[in-house]
């Protein structure tokens, strides 16, 4: 465990342990007592792959008038709830319509036999038993059907779990004694569980007494959302809640002396509650109103029954007036009356919001967070928690996504309780088995986990995903970690890029150091008026502004040599080269800029990789007059950017050995969003421009600059956020074509949109849905797009969850089909970006098996994270995705050349992407990036070391030759003039001695002996 979550238990057990020790009551305000340094990938937070318990207990729940249907069938008699639908919900018509268990139990039994529960939770009527209340000679119908139910689980290994009273009180009883109001109903209570545990009892050993009281008390009697309806009266309310103690504990009692000795069985009472966290964690009211809120709710009833026997304090002396006494006797009898916990959480502790007791503070749920408080109230109590689950609308069938996400995030926190807090969670009733009747919220909302058709003749129950994934929780006994290969060990090769993204650089006008231009002499009057006054006459010498005289670039460099990063990518800005959006204006001081950031790069071993063009959903990074006359949706810009392009090439190419020119065009459709065709038309003029600049550079400049051109496309990877579901496989995979393909299947692969996309908007079309239309490529255009790219480089910064989603209108968005899930399990940034590094591999190797085996380069990765200093959410980050990049290298033999960390510095009053903040501070993720990119990855300890020595000397003397080319120029120049001029004398001494002998020839024999004898 690491040691914020072992800080965090440890004062936890301290709590338990005074409690224990002193006899005093413990205080759950503790649990909101948050470390100020807790980190946000503190083990004990993050989702735990674990398995529970062994012989843990998973079950299945369910309320007989929810269920049973058969309202007035074979003698049953009226509930409080027939009647109050009648008066109070007179669009619902009666529970006929319910899932008829009472019928089908068959149905049912198959259902829990499907999803392999050890226990089956439900309540028997009251009314199905004894019509009237009154415990006498019983249904001999409804006698007969729980007696088959009980024998048929028994039959099957399933351990009941059986509820007395689920809200169903006889309407008879509210009638002629006011229901719970009335003392009286205590006795005729106990005498109907008596009865329970006579008939039933050889067969049950889990009793619940009744179901959540506060619900019982609160709506029935106060807000009057639930039945009997009754409203307005506070005395009412703490009278029916007292009676249900009462009456919970004399049962107790009657089982504990009269049933529990040959029986064997357990008892207990289910009480549920929400959970709430303060708006301000540090503030003392906030908390203090927190504790108030949970006692008011949960407290109410758990106090009394697992406490002391009595109210909490602060209700007795709220409530001085209303609330009813315990005589020390009935503490006593109350004291102690449950053998475990039962613990409800679900949305009727939520619903409706308006009635639940926030004091101004946030309603959460944080099912892990409410253990803890219990188990600092009430001490290290056996905790089942006897209902748990969402709900979905109505119109939701059997895909019902976001119940399996609920669902995950309330077991895992159960798990992380019972394994990092120590907590005796020993059983989970998942609610509910089947969809029925949702008390206030009639049939508008389902919680089933199996679907059934209300106006069906057969009532058939459809498994739903949640059904499936709950069968595969039971199975496992937890949450076992797939599709994930174990950390690898091992170094991207030597020449790997380590870089870091810069998004684009804005020009200095001029060098930040004056002094250099400015030829005059300046005196400092210090102690008059602190001016510069100029010395007349004086003129010192002056030079030429340097590369170092601009700060910006200085501050960038610095920061890049404390990352020890190999490569640098930044962008231009196109308005500030070309303000005018053509060559007829060249801002030469920009371009001196663009060279000076790149040259002083590279005396550092920093090389470049520029991108041409950065657009954001903010700011489309247009010369105005490009802007103005249509942007992207006009052709003409792609010629604009291709003579943009020239004019980079031709002054920065030399130095610029790996170029981007254009940074995500698949994201423009942000921008250019009117209708769908508009996307499509810039998408498509993009591509062009792309392929365009491409083309220039392959045939112009690549001969002499040796560089490589490609374009950076957002790559997020897509999961089916329904796994069960084959409607979100498809348009996981629909994603991936109208994000990914779009772009890359031209380019490097047909030259073409994706088929798949074609096809699914003319699908769209033909069902009236979309009137957008692709743009068709020419033959001529095919064939200049097809292959303008030397790498693939992919921005890659989460995986999406998607699931389908039919949508009408002619947008691209609309197009797709498709809405995204939040994992709420999964770690995730303030932006909401989920922490899941698989899917960068899965994306890689969905890279190459489409499109080849292509290097590839991540040129961007990165996450936004709160913290100024220890931003330990990036660093954790770094890690996992670094790795998963690894993998991909190592074991799928993708060509990963380059991975770059996004990005440097932080914006002002944006997510802060950065590694340095606004001010140049380093945060501690730049020392945890550069450990490893001195390391090359995750080495061994025999793994070898790459030979930096060896890695720059080539570097170097590229870098000589490259800063001395006027040097070279005139060197070479000299060097053959002093060639030609040694040729010249050479010829000329030559030319002489040839004329001599030409001489000797013409001079007479004789006289020439006598000058050879001379």
């Amino acid at each position: 465990m690491s040691n914020g979550g072992l800080q965090r238990s440890v004062i936890l057990s301290a709590f338990i342990l005074l409690r224990a020790v002193t006899g005093l009551s413990s205080d759950g305000r503790a649990i909101w007592s948050k470390n100020p340094n807790f980190s946000p990938v503190n083990e004990s937070q993050l989702f735990l792959y674990d398995i529970f318990p062994k012989n843990f207990f998973w079950g299945v729940g369910t309320g007989a008038f929810q269920v049973e249907g058969s309202w007035k069938k074979d003698g049953k008699g009226l509930s409080i709830w027939d009647h109050f639908i009648q008066t109070h919900l007179k669009n619902v018509n009666n529970t006929n319509g319910s899932s008829d268990s009472y019928i089908f139990l068959e149905k049912d039994l198959s259902a829990l036999d499907f999803l392999g529960v050890s226990f089956y939770q439900f309540s028997i009527s009251w009314p199905r038993l004894f019509p009237d209340g009154i415990v006498g000679v019983a249904n001999p119908e409804g006698l007969r059907y729980y007696n088959t139910l009980l024998d048929a689980l028994v039959l099957r290994n399933i351990e009941p779990v059986v509820t007395l009273y689920h809200w169903d009180l006889p309407l008879l009883l509210q009638e002629k004694y006011g229901g719970w109001k009335n003392e009286t109903i205590i006795d005729i209570f106990n005498d109907y569980a008596t009865y329970c545990f006579q008939t039933f009892g050889d067969r049950v050993r889990y009793w619940i007494t009744i179901h959540n009281p506060y619900l019982v008390a609160w709506h029935g009697y106060g807000t009057g959302v639930h039945a009997p309806g009754e409203k307005g009266n506070l005395a009412a309310v703490y009278a029916v809640g007292h009676n249900l103690i009462k009456a919970h504990s004399k049962v107790w009692h009657n089982y504990n002396i009269n049933f529990r000795p040959h029986q064997k069985g357990w008892l207990s009472i289910t009480l549920g509650s929400h959970w709430i966290e303060p708006n301000r964690s540090e503030n003392t009211m906030d908390i203090l109103k927190c504790q108030q809120s949970m006692i008011s709710v949960l407290g109410w009833f758990a106090k009394p029954i697992h406490g002391d026997g009595d109210y909490p304090e602060v209700m007795r002396k709220k409530l001085l007036s209303i609330l009813p006494l315990f005589s020390e006797a009935e503490k006593n009898e109350v004291r102690g009356t449950a053998d475990f916990f039962a613990f409800s959480f679900g949305p009727n502790n939520f619903k409706p919001l308006s009635t639940v007791a926030k004091m101004g503070q946030n309603v959460s749920l944080n099912l892990r967070e409410v253990l803890n408080w219990i188990k600092l109230e009430y001490g290290n109590i056996r905790i089942l928690i006897a209902e748990n689950g969402w709900f979905t609308d109505s119109h939701v069938k059997t895909e019902d996504t976001t119940a399996i996400y609920m669902m995950k995030n309330f077991l895992n926190q159960i798990l992380q309780a019972i394994r990092f807090d120590k907590i005796q969670v020993f059983g989970y009733t998942a609610w509910s088995l089947l969809d029925g009747f949702e008390w206030q919220d009639a049939y508008t909302i389902r919680r089933g986990l199996f679907y059934v058709d209300f106006n069906s003749v057969h009532k058939e129950r459809e498994p739903k995903s949640s059904a499936y994934y709950y069968k595969q929780i039971i199975q496992e006994n937890g949450f076992t970690l797939k599709e994930s290969t174990p950390d690898v060990q091992g170094q991207f090769p030597c020449d790997f890029s380590w870089g870091i993204t810069e998004s684009v650089l804005k020009p200095e006008s001029v060098a930040s150091s004056p002094q250099f231009n400015d030829p005059h002499l300046y005196v400092w009057n210090i102690t008059g008026n602190r001016l510069l006054r100029r010395v007349e006459g004086v003129r010192l010498k002056t030079r030429r502004a340097q590369c170092t005289d601009f700060i910006s670039i200085k501050k960038q460099f610095e920061m890049l040599v404390r990352m020890k990063v190999t490569h640098y990518r930044f962008a231009l800005d196109w308005p500030s080269v070309l303000p005018t959006g053509n060559l007829s204006t060249v801002n030469r001081q920009a371009l001196r800029y663009y060279r000076c950031v790149v040259s002083e790069g590279l005396k550092l071993n920093i090389s470049p990789m520029v991108t041409l063009y950065y657009p954001t959903h903010a700011h489309l990074g247009l010369p105005m007059p490009l802007l103005h006359s249509g942007g992207w949706l006009n052709p003409s810009t792609a010629k604009a950017f291709q003579d943009y392009a020239g004019l980079c090439f031709q002054e920065l190419g030399d130095w610029v050995k790996l170029w981007i020119t254009i940074n995500e065009p698949n994201r423009l459709s942000d921008i250019y969003n009117q209708t769908s065709n508009d996307t499509y038309r810039a998408a498509h003029n993009l591509l062009i421009a792309h392929a365009l600049v491409w083309h220039l550079y392959d045939r112009h400049y690549r001969p002499s600059q040796r560089g490589a051109v490609s374009l950076s496309l957002h790559s997020d990877w897509a999961e089916p956020a329904n796994p069960y579901a084959d409607s979100h496989r498809k348009a996981a995979e629909r994603f991936l074509q109208f994000e990914i393909a779009w772009f890359a299947e031209p380019i490097f692969k047909t030259g073409d949109y994706p088929l798949a996309m074609r096809e699914y908007i003319t699908f769209k079309n033909r069902q009236g849905l979309s009137g957008s239309t692709l743009p068709h490529f020419t033959k001529e255009e095919k064939r200049l797009v097809k292959g303008t790219a030397d790498f693939y480089a992919l921005n890659h910064f989460t995986t999406r969850l998607v699931m389908h989603e039919l949508q009408n209108g002619s947008r691209y968005d609309s197009d797709r089909d498709v809405q995204f899930l939040q994992d709420i399990t999964c770690l995730s940034s303030p932006t909401r970006l989920a922490v899941m590094p698989s899917g960068e591999r899965k994306v890689l190797r969905w890279i190459r098996k489409n499109y080849g085996d292509l290097d590839i380069y991540i040129t961007a990765n990165g996450i936004d994270d709160q913290s100024l200093e220890n931003d330990e959410l990036r660093k954790f980050y770094l890690e996992k995705y670094i790795q998963e990049a690894l993998k991909a290298y190592l074991i799928d033999k993708v060509k990963i050349k380059g991975y770059y960390a996004f990005k440097l510095t932080e914006e002002k009053s944006k997510p802060r992407f950065g590694f340095f903040t606004p001010d140049f501070k380093p945060k501690s993720s730049t020392q945890f990036y550069n450990k490893l990119i001195i390391n090359g990855g995750f080495p061994s300890e025999n793994s070898p070391r790459c030979s930096q020595t060896q890695k720059n000397t080539e570097c170097m003397a590229c870098l000589f030759l490259l800063q001395n080319k006027s040097l070279i120029f005139f060197g070479c120049c000299f060097s053959i003039l002093v060639l030609l001029l040694s040729i010249t004398i050479f010829h000329m001494r030559k030319r002489r001695k040839f004329c001599k002998a030409n001489n000797l020839q013409h001079i007479p024999l004789k006289k020439a002996h006598k000058k050879v004898l001379s």
